[in-house]
């Protein structure tokens, strides 16, 4: 039995399996940069050792520091949660060899699934269906560009050491092969010290579908049924549910037994997820998947597989790594109802999901639905670490229950201090195609102009907002006299640019709201709510006041009264975060249209692309390539075409 764990990471994760280690009875070690001393997953811990490293990030990457920690603290055992050191067999062996315990597979198993291309060719060997492509050794520009036409457009460019959804790039024809590698090895180098690639077939359709397998110690090894994480957004995983919809018990039989032979191939011990593609442009076939990859770690989705077999993986995998066997077979494991998991990320997605910073003033999440966080109200969201805020997690008896669940609960979320997919998530759970079941990867993409852009607020909203504005509340009359008639006090909020002028009236517990000739009514319940409109609810920050429940997201209105600070300006084009110029794609006089890319920023291990708000003239460049620049760090400015003398 494993008496004491160092979780070798930070986070959600890092909460969660805390949490079942402590309902195991085992004592744990949290390991912290030092820009996370207070963070939540510290507190969650028993006890917590600080990491020394030039960057904040650098001390969780750095196995000899960690495996020092592990010693001092007298843990017997690590747990790597996923990122991080999750899948390196360097670090799993140097684990082994100072007599700890690795909660993970052996580095045998992290090493043959570790690189795609080779991947591939030990699945063909185990008879698991794998995707047409080019998985050879030269990496030449002219050999990927040869194999490309050989397998035909689309293709799909994806670094070998790839995860996450970085390092990938659809090419529909020759024409953007050049660029898309050098975009798509950029960013493979950055996020995994390895530029290499393959190219896939592009599959019609595709549907991204796992299967979630266990082994032990013993050569047990059974499948925990599959998810569906089609639904993304460049290649990382926005929504995921299990069951899969449309599964046949034969689908799920054959591809079930396929993900069992990979495991086995490689002797596999302890969690794994085997990867699929299927082709979604009908209903699901036998003959229609085919494997992508194997992560050989915990999967960030996982709670969805839980929800519906109500087993606690972490359990399961802190049990083999004792040396315990499997607790099921096969056929004791079935599924109940359905769950829906989405993350919860500071992010713009009118803004191309641009990653947002700053602090969590305000955090409350509805107790309708399992939250796996790592933050807390008043944490700040950092530039230096994934930008996200919370799994949640609805399950229901059927999957049209989870994701009614799942709606509401987002339409009671309540989050102020950052930018989040909050409403993008909530739109997203309305698409007939969603609703349906219809999904595939590139779903989002295509239904973008709906999904993404912030909706204008409803007179409600902004009749909630004014009388948040006012300072008013029920019980007490508003000061003031007229006669046989109701006293109405006049009002303005801004909204960006835009202005709202109101009147209002409040007398008890209830009060009117006038905007042009409509007058809506509120009810003073601990604070106002619409007497007969939708559910929402608001919140003041200073200037700012936040209006909750409104599409399942939320919006912003300022007080003109308060001070907010300087606005920025349209023309001044600002890094949003500390980041690297990968690119500058303009120069001083050159005409720009609305939506033209002007730089590109890496940051977060990601490139973002920059650009201009409006159709202009580029005034001045102040950056260059290669340039390390700040929050806020101008970078470009823009002026009308006709300040610029056209």
């Amino acid at each position: 039995m494993i008496r004491r764990l160092l979780i070798a990471n930070r986070g959600e994760i890092a909460c969660r399996i805390a949490r079942t280690a402590r309902k195991m009875g085992i004592e744990t070690v949290a390991v912290y940069a030092a820009v996370d001393a207070g963070a939540a997953h510290v507190a969650a811990c028993d006890m917590g050792f600080p990491l020394v490293a030039e960057t904040a990030s650098g001390g969780y990457l750095d196995g000899a520091q960690i495996i020092g920690i592990a010693r001092s603290a007298g843990a017997d055992a690590i747990h790597p949660g996923y990122g991080f050191l999750s899948e390196n067999p360097d670090f799993a062996e140097a684990v082994a060899d100072a007599g700890i315990v690795f909660v993970g597979p052996p580095a045998s198993a992290i090493r043959a699934m570790g690189l795609k291309d080779a991947a591939k060719h030990a699945m063909e060997a185990a008879d698991v269906p794998v995707v047409p492509g080019y998985h050879g050794k030269d990496q030449s520009a002219s050999s990927l560009a040869e194999a490309a036409v050989q397998i035909g457009f689309p293709v799909l460019i994806k670094a070998v050491a790839g995860g996450g959804g970085k390092g990938m790039r659809v090419v529909e024809n020759a024409g953007e092969l050049a660029a898309a590698l050098d975009s798509c090895r950029n960013e493979a180098r950055a996020a995994f010290g390895n530029d290499a690639v393959l190219i896939e077939k592009l599959v019609p359709r595709p549907r991204h579908i796992e299967v979630q397998v266990f082994g032990d110690s013993h050569g047990n090894i059974v499948h925990l049924l599959e998810r569906d994480c089609s639904l993304q957004r460049r290649h990382q995983k926005v929504l995921e549910e299990a069951p899969a919809p449309g599964m046949s018990e034969e689908m799920r039989e054959t591809m079930g037994a396929a993900a069992v032979r990979a495991a086995e191939a490689i002797g596999y011990v302890g969690a794994g997820t085997v990867e699929f593609i299927a082709d979604g442009s009908g209903p699901l076939r036998t003959d229609g998947f085919w494997f992508m990859e194997m992560n050989t770690r915990l999967q960030v989705e996982h709670p969805v597989t839980e929800a519906i077999l109500g087993f606690d993986l972490v359990e399961w995998q802190l049990q083999i790594a004792a040396g315990a066997c499997l607790p099921l077979s096969q056929a004791e494991i079935c599924p109940h109802g359905h769950a829906v998991e989405v993350r919860l990320y500071a992010e713009d997605p009118a803004q191309g999901f641009l990653p947002a910073t700053g602090t969590l003033h305000h955090l409350v999440f509805p107790d309708i639905l399992r939250v796996d966080s790592g933050v807390r109200a008043g944490d700040e969201v950092s530039p230096h670490f994934d930008p996200m805020i919370a799994k949640l997690v609805a399950h229901g008896p059927d999957r049209e229950a989870a994701f009614a669940r799942l709606k509401h609960a987002l339409e009671r979320t309540e989050l102020v201090g950052v930018r989040t997919n909050l409403g993008f998530l909530s739109r997203l759970l309305d698409l007939p195609h969603v609703r349906s079941g219809a999904v595939e990867t590139g779903l989002i993409g295509e239904h973008a102009d709906t999904l993404t852009p912030d909706p204008e607020p409803s007179d409600w909203a902004i009749a909630l907002a004014a009388l948040i504005a006012a300072g008013v509340e029920g019980a007490w009359p508003h000061l003031g006299f007229t006669l046989w008639q109701p006293l109405w006090q006049t009002l303005n909020l801004k909204q960006g640019s835009a202005e709202h002028a109101l009147a209002y009236t409040v007398s008890g517990r209830t009060a009117g709201v006038r905007i042009g000739n409509t007058v809506l009514d509120f009810a003073w319940h601990d604070g106002w709510v619409p007497a007969s409109g939708p559910a929402l609810r608001g919140r003041r920050d200073g200037a700012q006041i936040t209006i909750f429940g409104h599409e399942g997201g939320s919006f912003h209105l300022m007080d003109p009264l308060v001070p907010a600070g300087e606005e920025g300006s349209a023309d001044q084009i600002v890094a949003p975060m500390p980041g690297r110029v990968m690119a500058v794609d303009v120069v001083v006089g050159q005409r720009v249209a609305r939506a033209d890319r002007l730089a590109v920023l890496e940051a977060m291990k990601m490139e973002h692309s920059l650009r201009a708000g409006r159709d202009a003239v580029v005034a001045d460049v102040l950056v260059l390539e290669g340039d390390q620049v700040e929050a806020g760090t101008v970078l470009a400015r823009l002026e009308p075409e006709t300040e610029a003398g056209t």
